[in-house]
């Protein structure tokens, strides 16, 4: 009896604890959460040479934060640094570093710990596309595609996470894609780095929580083509579901996802719909819904940018 009694009072917990949760869902929804303050906190953004990554430094520019930027790309890099200081920024730190590289990475970072000390806030952005249908994507560029796009997050990830559990505090930023959520014709080699590095950051999410590491947030961010250059040429059969994304608004969301510690936050909002309708419709419901948006024509006229 008293075991019966016992599962009786675990189920009403929790039963109790999921109502509480979903109403608390349903609040937030109406009521924007609390802004955490980020003055102060040491940023680091991959890919802050160019497209997002730049207009992300300049947000965390204006909220006072500490910024590391990261990027192949040294003139871009410092480029993003001058505007970043233009913007009010005081404290700004570049590194050149190719993060498709584990040793550059992980000697990098080692040169950011002693030079400015634990990040806080990781936000891993660096991304490429190659544009290739599967079989004509050669093999070193798919290669490449994993490397950055994914394996990237794992040693960046495996060098600043120790630290943010050390302090129990902390915030990993995965920028992924919709393309992680829903295959797309002609990105096969993308479509699969970024299902890989959503799937990752959720992994690292949970362990994080099941460890009891409740100081360490997590946002995963799955935005559909953004005007940044990299998809260029690329287009949407229905622009009112699925435009092509400005940045400056992309960027303005996602910097509020982070400030209100959302956990995932999809762009537009008719991706939320999306999935749940990939999950419960028959797939020639599916296929007749991606033939109607234009998803499998998108990449008929990409051009992107000149160099991967």
């Amino acid at each position: 009896m008293s075991t019966n009694l016992q599962s009786v009072k675990e189920l009403l917990i929790f039963l109790g604890k999921s109502l509480f949760s979903v109403l608390e869902a349903l609040v937030f929804t109406l009521i924007p959460k609390p802004r955490k303050n980020v003055a102060g906190e040491i940023v680091l953004i991959t890919g802050a040479g160019s497209g997002l990554g730049r207009l992300l430094a300049l947000q965390f520019a204006r909220l006072g934060s500490v910024l590391v930027l990261w990027d192949v790309n040294t003139e871009g890099n410092e480029k993003t640094c001058q505007m970043v200081r233009e913007a009010g920024a005081t404290k700004v730190h570049t590194y050149t570093c190719d993060c498709s590289q584990k040793e550059e990475v992980y000697k990098v970072a080692e040169q950011v710990k002693r030079e400015v000390g634990d990040i806080s806030i990781l936000i891993n952005n660096a991304g490429i596309v190659t544009g290739k249908k599967f079989l004509d994507c050669p093999d070193e560029l798919m290669e490449k595609s994993f490397d950055v796009n994914f394996k990237a997050h794992l040693w960046i990830y495996k060098a600043f996470l120790p630290a943010m559990i050390a302090n129990n505090h902390g915030h990993l930023v995965c920028i992924s894609s919709s393309a992680g959520l829903v295959g797309v014709n002609g990105l096969a080699d993308y479509c699969a780095s970024k299902f890989a590095a959503l799937g990752f950051a959720e992994s690292v999410f949970l362990e994080t929580y099941v460890q009891n590491h409740r100081g360490i947030k997590t946002t995963i961010v799955c935005p559909f083509f953004i005007k940044t250059g990299m998809f260029d040429g690329c287009t949407t059969g229905c622009p009112s579901l699925l435009p092509i994304l400005e940045p400056e608004y992309a960027v303005e969301k996602i910097v509020e996802a982070i400030l209100q510690e959302k956990v995932y936050l999809y762009l537009p909002k008719f991706l939320y719909f999306l999935v749940f309708l990939k999950s419960v419709l028959p797939i020639k419901t599916g296929l007749l819904i991606g033939d109607y948006l234009g998803v499998f024509q998108a990449m008929d006229g990409f051009v992107g940018k000149k160099k991967i």
